[in-house]
């Protein structure tokens, strides 16, 4: 007769198929990738569209110069008459005085338009980035159904594999029983070497099954853990650092 020394374990996963929707959908790593896909996707399309805008612009400018240089003084103040009755020495400095006082004072306001001329190219700019958000959204969709099929399928799986554990144990503990009252018949000599041979093979057989069933859950079960997408998680990696890299 052969004991194994270790059995897999096993705890029924109470979760129903809208909680395991709502896990899957905020942790599945390829989801959040197009999510971010998506939003970049957007960012995109915002500026393509902004391209095809006008631009008006205010600008505003103030200087104040500095004057240097000698002074020539006309007669009666006339340039014309070319009469010059006094030259009045100037230094550098006096253009760095002039400017520092705001002697001399200059401003300019304007508004520049700035209007798209090739209008095709960015035209056609913007109705690709439309065209790749909208493939984005409907990739999005289609993951989101498939999610919930995958979903579907393993949270049956596990609650199907979950029932054949109880079933194959409830076998197993009969098939224990069975054998222990025959060997306890066959001391009192009511029973046979055969027949005892018969209630271990049936033992045996129940061992199996039930530890096939026992391994078949667990598989089921990570299984889900991988369609939830926290199997990353339980290994204490971050989907958002991934993403990030």
């Amino acid at each position: 007769k052969i004991i194994p020394k270790d059995k897999p374990e096993y705890e029924k996963k109470e979760m129903n198929l809208d909680e395991a929707l709502l896990i899957a959908m905020n942790n599945r790593p390829d989801l959040q990738a197009s999510r971010v896909d998506l939003k970049n996707k957007e960012i995109n399309l915002s500026y393509t569209r902004n391209q095809l805008l006008p631009d008006l612009s205010l600008n505003a400018s103030y200087w104040s110069p500095g004057v240097s240089g000698d002074q020539i003084m006309y007669k009666d103040g006339n340039v014309l008459s070319g009469i010059v009755v006094e030259t009045i020495p100037g230094r550098a400095s006096d253009a760095l005085k002039d400017a520092l006082g705001l002697k001399y004072n200059n401003w300019t306001v304007g508004l520049i338009l700035d209007i798209p001329l090739n209008s095709f190219l960015s035209r056609a700019a913007h109705a690709q980035a439309r065209v790749n958000l909208q493939q984005t959204m409907l990739q999005i969709k289609n993951q989101e159904q498939q999610i919930f099929l995958e979903i579907k399928q393993t949270v049956r799986a596990v609650q199907i594999n979950f029932k054949r554990v109880q079933a194959y144990k409830i076998a197993r503990e009969l098939n224990e029983r069975k054998l222990e009252a025959e060997e306890e018949r066959l001391k009192v000599g009511l029973s046979t070497n055969y027949w005892v041979l018969q209630y271990q093979r049936d033992l045996a057989l129940s061992q199996t099954t039930e530890l096939r069933a026992l391994i078949d859950y667990n598989l089921s079960l990570a299984s889900l853990n991988n369609a939830l997408g926290i199997s990353l998680k339980e290994k204490n990696i971050s989907t958002t650092e991934i993403l990030r890299r």
